[in-house]
């Protein structure tokens, strides 16, 4: 029987930057993980291709633990434990079907510069946005990485009222609200300018037309320009392993192959965890990074409390496709060889159909495209000369209703021949931007969401955001409304991970807050 401070469940980002606080702290900290590996969805693998080509299976870019507060927290020590960034100068780009690109610098000036000249006034609209965020970023920044149910936030809206008046806060707070569409079509003449931006609401689990959108695209643009999309050094499982590495040197322990299958409860408290081998582990305090499903459905499944009323909705599903390839590629494009993150998209139109056709669970006739090139900045990844491709797509449903290009028969569940034909719709996409694609092609292997779903536990059908980030189930409503921050109803139960504010991604944040309110 293990007698620790905290038993964390799960050893996602979140737990990982809990555990390494706390351990650091001078507690005793225990993390289970169900899977014989850490990390998560950071997880690099040269079993995907060939052997030679490292992978990183699901998550890639660490823009946002570089911004946010675990990385100020934790950066210095996880470097000197093999975490090491590696940058590229064009952290993303547009890439249209008509073969028009459209590159995004870290120099603004640059920036401005190049948007000016697709759309009059648009590189000056640019300016000021990204230099409204970078104004606003310690009061915006605090309300997406604190703790918002608390007497921090409050004071922090009192400083807010004070210093710009109820009325300016009031329209702050509805521009804020904004969808992507409506920022992007009533600020920018450029159908190339609101391509580049349209499609990274994507990736924070939003469509163009959800509300706040507008805003967290201004976030990510602001991000982009001033950190760029940085990779970690040999993948994004050797940011696990540095974590693991600084974890341990503090004395906290990570148990792999072990998986948590009740909380035990004493006295209405939670006292530590029973495992699926039948052992019972007790802690202090236990930490619960997991779906919300998993947490009241399954690890609370016998216990007798107020559970949720409203039923957690998860959302659109994601789809991984991954290349070797033999060579340099050659874009038909100029400008775009060392791109971080290139998205093949048209616009907000195409954005919006893609999007909007996988969540009525329909195979999107053109998908919105994500091609991450990680080897231009981390050469390690394959062999010298070669290169690999990492392509996500944000809009695959989870559950199949028809496709709507009508071109196959499938569903509901995801199928190999299903995914197959899905990636070769993909792959017919790209490869009319690559010139010599047919010749440096060396494998490919797809991932459907259902993979990615039995690969991590907490990607509930494929869903990599931790559930829909539907303003309803965002801020403090998430996970939701009952639940303050990372509390819940039993005392000394806590629950991070991107089902809990401030949400999905590789930021940390809800590991960061739950550590600092436990005294790290």
């Amino acid at each position: 029987m293990a007698q620790v401070d905290h038993l964390i469940i799960g050893t996602g980002i979140n737990a990982l930057v809990a555990a390494a606080m706390l351990s650091r702290k001078g507690d005793r900290v225990l993390m289970i993980e169900r899977e014989d590996r850490i990390g998560g969805c950071m997880y690099t693998s040269d079993q995907v291709t060939l052997p030679g080509y490292h992978h990183d299976v699901m998550a890639a870019t660490f823009v946002l633990f570089m911004t946010g507060p675990a990385q100020e927290a934790l950066g210095d020590d996880l470097g000197k434990h093999g975490f090491e960034y590696c940058h590229s100068p064009h952290p993303t780009a547009v890439l249209r079907p008509d073969g028009t690109a459209l590159v995004l610098t870290m120099d603004r000036a640059t920036n401005v510069a190049a948007f000016n000249a697709r759309g009059s006034g648009d590189g000056d609209q640019h300016g000021r946005d990204v230099s409204a965020v970078e104004a606003d970023a310690p009061f915006l920044f605090a309300l997406l990485g604190q703790p918002l149910w608390s007497r921090g936030t409050v004071v922090l809206l009192a400083k807010q009222a004070w210093k710009r008046g109820l009325g300016s806060l009031k329209a702050w707070f509805g521009e804020a609200l904004e969808p992507a569409r409506g920022w992007l079509e009533t600020r920018y003449s450029s159908a190339d300018v609101q391509a580049i931006w349209a499609p990274w609401v994507l990736h924070v689990g939003l469509t163009p037309e959800a509300s706040y959108s507008g805003q967290m695209a201004r976030v990510i643009a602001f991000a982009l320009e001033a950190a760029g999309a940085p990779v970690v050094k040999g993948g994004a499982g050797q940011a696990a392993a540095a974590f693991r590495s600084l974890i341990e040197s503090h004395g906290g322990e990570i148990w792999t192959g072990v998986e948590a299958t009740r909380v035990i409860l004493e006295d209405g408290k939670a006292v530590g965890v029973k495992t699926a081998g039948g052992e019972e582990l007790h802690a202090r305090n236990v930490i619960a990074s997991t779906a919300p499903g998993q947490l009241y459905d399954g690890l609370l499944a016998d216990a007798n409390f107020p559970k949720p009323v409203k039923k957690f909705r998860h959302g659109r599903g994601n789809f991984q496709l991954h290349f070797a390839l033999d060579g340099p590629i050659e874009w038909a494009v100029e400008g775009l060889d060392d791109v971080a993150l290139i998205h093949l998209a048209d616009g907000v139109d195409s954005v919006s159909k893609s999007s909007n056709e996988a969540e009525r669970g329909m195979l999107p006739v053109t998908p919105t495209i994500c091609v991450g090139q990680p080897h231009r900045m981390d050469p390690s990844r394959c062999p010298e000369g070669k290169a690999l491709l990492w392509l996500q797509i944000p809009d695959a449903p989870t559950l199949i209703k028809g496709d709507a290009a009508g071109e196959f028969e499938s569903g509901p569940e995801w199928t190999e021949a299903t995914r197959e034909a899905f990636a070769d719709r993909i792959e017919a996409i790209l490869s009319k931007h690559i010139r010599n694609w047919d010749k440096i092609k060396l494998k490919r292997r797809a991932y459907s969401p259902a993979d990615l779903a039995q690969i991590n536990v907490n990607l509930v059908g494929g869903d990599p955001y931790g559930g829909a980030c539907t303003l309803d189930q965002f801020f403090v409503w998430r996970p939701h409304a009952g639940q303050a921050n990372n509390g819940t109803a039993i005392p000394n139960l806590h629950h991070i991970g991107a089902s809990t504010h401030p949400g999905p991604g590789l930021g940390g944040g809800s590991g960061f807050n739950l550590a600092k309110g436990l005294g790290a």
